[in-house]
């Protein structure tokens, strides 16, 4: 009797242990495969939104004013001029694909940024946390957090000698 009992144990555990729920967490999906093609067109400037959906909002270092993915287009391309060269370095880079206790899934990365200055040369790296929300397969929600104090300071560095330069350049009369 009590081979029985403990058989029929085993058996129960044997059965629970083979059920696997949803997949909760992983480093390989299609999701995670849409934010390496967003990298990959952000370092080649290719500015293509539709891996967004349309009421997609996206926050850089805030969590007020969305972006719509055009307008975040635009804020690339604008902040563009800064540089004479930009983008994600292919070394060391993190990607994982969540799905919450809520059933949102959303897709993390870790990234080391570089760029350098286009005014005075100078090289910059920072490193850069995202994450994207996916519905049906489309980003509706994007963050982007770094420290842009750096290349704040240089550029408020630059400011002021650009000025100077260009008074410079100015016929006297």
């Amino acid at each position: 009797m009590k081979k029985i009992i403990l058989l029929s144990i085993m058996a129960v555990l044997t059965l629970s242990a083979c059920q696997q729920g949803p997949v909760r967490y992983t480093q390989d999906s299609p999701e995670i495969d849409t934010v390496k093609n967003l990298i990959s067109n952000y370092n080649s400037k290719s500015f293509d939104t539709s891996m967004y959906a349309d009421t997609s909002k996206t926050f850089y270092n805030t969590n007020k004013n969305p972006m719509s993915p055009g307008q975040a287009m635009d804020y690339h391309k604008q902040t563009d001029s800064n540089y004479a060269s930009r983008g994600f370095q292919n070394d060391d880079q993190e990607y994982e694909m969540v799905v919450t206790d809520d059933g949102e899934t959303w897709v993390n990365c870790w990234l080391q940024w570089k760029g350098t200055l286009a005014a005075n040369n100078k090289a910059v790296e920072i490193p850069v946390h995202l994450t994207y929300q996916f519905v049906d397969g489309k980003i509706v929600r994007e963050y982007g957090y770094w420290d842009p104090t750096e290349i704040v300071l240089e550029l408020q560095k630059i400011e002021p000698e650009a000025k100077m330069a260009e008074k410079e350049m100015e016929p006297t009369e």
